[in-house]
């Protein structure tokens, strides 16, 4: 298969998935399709480089995390209304039809990235530990640590959502 073809055939299988990470990575539409283009642009650039088409998605995924790390590092972020993000319509959650899945969205987006990125990898990706450590370049007992806390953590908070929502 050339090249092309091989490259054209891996992005038409890990797009919308890339876009999905990404888009939890940073919260902001342009960013994340931004951080696709750079991460494509990238992994075109060392296709050769691939030796396992089996590790392809994984590849990409470490790339993208990779873009996401250089875009901080040469800029200093802007604070982000999360309420009022541009997000695409596959990733919103009408408010009438499920507010809890609203509530766990916001308690998500509230956790730390070192917690909210391996439990978007695992819960919402549906990646396996061995696969976030590779991802985030990380130990599996790393991953695993940081799964627990962020439960905990998220469950914490949705307990406080809970309990001001009981209040009011």
């Amino acid at each position: 298969m050339s090249r092309h073809f091989q490259f054209e055939a891996l992005i038409r299988h890990t797009a919308p998935e890339l876009f999905s990470y990404a888009m939890w990575l940073c919260g902001d539409r342009q960013l994340a399709e931004d951080l696709v283009q750079e991460t494509l642009l990238r992994a075109w650039r060392a296709l050769d480089k691939l030796r396992d088409a089996t590790a392809a998605k994984h590849w990409l995924m470490t790339i993208l995390r990779r873009e996401h790390a250089r875009y901080y590092e040469r800029q200093r972020p802007e604070a982000m209304d999360l309420q009022a993000a541009d997000f695409p319509e596959h990733l919103l959650v009408h408010h009438d039809e499920a507010p809890e899945v609203e509530e766990l969205r916001r308690g998500m987006f509230a956790l730390e990235r070192d917690y909210r990125e391996p439990l978007v990898l695992q819960v919402l990706l549906g990646y396996t530990t061995s696969e976030i450590a590779s991802i985030m370049e990380i130990s599996q007992g790393a991953v695993l640590t940081r799964l627990c806390r962020a439960r905990r953590k998220l469950q914490a908070l949705l307990g406080e959502e809970r309990q001001r929502q009981v209040k009011q």
